[in-house]
């Protein structure tokens, strides 16, 4: 039990004599309780953050179900992920059509999603198809930023694919690698 001791020390030796003071005894066990209570209470009430996460669908790693689709090359946006946070992005064949050396951000990468998607809507009346392939040199980081780009620009068909040599040549060449 806690209590608060009032009583005022007395001298021992000689002079007046006083009488004796009685001592104040305050009980604090309530106010103890009183503040576990409080603090129960906020902890119970309060949000934790909630942890953010993105979905990501991934193909199973059995033989059997390594079929693919097909995909037309007029309606593919292949987007290299390099080093020093730069990216270069073609749609159709590699080779056929120059990379494009590309920053992210809303200037960057979202603009040019935008623009050939709708570009590609208005010429063949599908939807574009993503593919995303991150090389060793960039880094995690990287990766989310495409991946919000394309949540924000509304893009739902993407995939993500090992790069090729071939890819990793282009980069080299670029400088990005």
């Amino acid at each position: 039990m806690a209590e608060l001791d009032t009583s005022g020390g007395g001298k021992k030796g000689g002079g007046k004599v006083r009488s004796k003071k009685q001592s104040t005894r305050v009980d604090l066990t309530a106010m103890v309780d009183l503040a576990f209570l409080l603090i129960t209470f906020f902890i119970l009430t309060t949000t934790l953050q909630k942890p953010k996460a993105m979905d990501l669908v991934m193909p199973d790693k059995d033989e059997k179900t390594k079929q693919q689709l097909p995909v037309k090359q007029s309606t593919t946006m292949t987007i290299l992920l390099g080093s020093n946070n730069q990216l270069e992005w073609f749609v159709g064949i590699a080779g056929a059509t120059p990379p494009t050396k590309e920053g992210y951000g809303k200037n960057g990468i979202r603009a040019t999603l935008f623009e050939q998607a709708k570009k590609i809507k208005a010429t063949t009346g599908e939807d574009m198809m993503v593919i995303i392939k991150p090389s060793d040199k960039s880094n995690y980081n990287n990766m989310v930023s495409v991946m919000d780009e394309l949540n924000i620009t509304g893009n739902i068909r993407r995939a993500i694919v090992d790069i090729t040599p071939a890819d990793i040549g282009l980069l080299k060449r670029d400088g990005i690698y």
